[in-house]
């Protein structure tokens, strides 16, 4: 966590936050169970419920700059598990968003790397299209050779196809990326 933004606590965040996720931040009492019932809190460097308390207090840098926001998972066992019904998992990609708009590194830039391969892999084929999605990420992360064994598994079991399948719908697909990037 860094000082700078534990000094000056931005007022203004939490607003922005609840607004952009739809959520109410501020009724997190910090029961804990979120961070308790999360799977990979081991890979987090800033635990669920710290995250809402760091909300709520305006810590968007450090916020924005943790490695938390790219590794959840989207699992929904925190939101299953929260009293006040918040969705912390939508929380967390609320904050996500707002990271990569914000034009700040991400904490993981593998995981960063992975996520632009999928979306790509999407917008060029309507759906998910594996093989070529693996692929894009090894060039753009040049982590050519981990994962390799389980891939030649895949391949053999047919798990993997050598061609996509693509969905009729690929050119409104596009168009939802294409009107996405432009709001940006």
């Amino acid at each position: 966590m860094s000082t700078d933004s534990a000094i000056r606590p931005d007022e203004a965040f939490l607003p922005v936050l609840e607004k952009r996720s739809g959520e109410s931040v501020s009724l997190c009492y910090q029961c804990r169970r979120c961070t308790n019932g999360c799977p990979l809190t081991f890979a987090m460097d800033i635990m669920p419920n710290q995250v809402m308390r760091m909300a709520q207090l305006g810590l968007e840098d450090d916020l924005l700059r943790s490695k938390t926001v790219w590794v959840c998972a989207s699992c929904q066992t925190c939101t299953t598990r929260c009293p006040n019904d918040i969705d912390i998992a939508h929380v967390m990609d609320s904050l996500l968003q707002l990271s990569q708009e914000s034009g700040v590194p991400p904490g993981e830039e593998k995981i960063a790397k992975f996520h632009q391969a999928l979306l790509a892999s999407v917008r060029a084929n309507g759906r998910l299209f594996e093989l070529g999605m693996v692929g894009r990420y090894k060039l753009s992360s040049r982590d050519f050779f981990s994962g390799t064994k389980l891939g030649l598994k895949l391949l053999a079991k047919g798990k993997l196809k050598f061609l996509p399948s693509r969905i009729e719908g690929r050119s409104e697909v596009r168009e939802m990326f294409d009107k996405k990037k432009k709001e940006d």
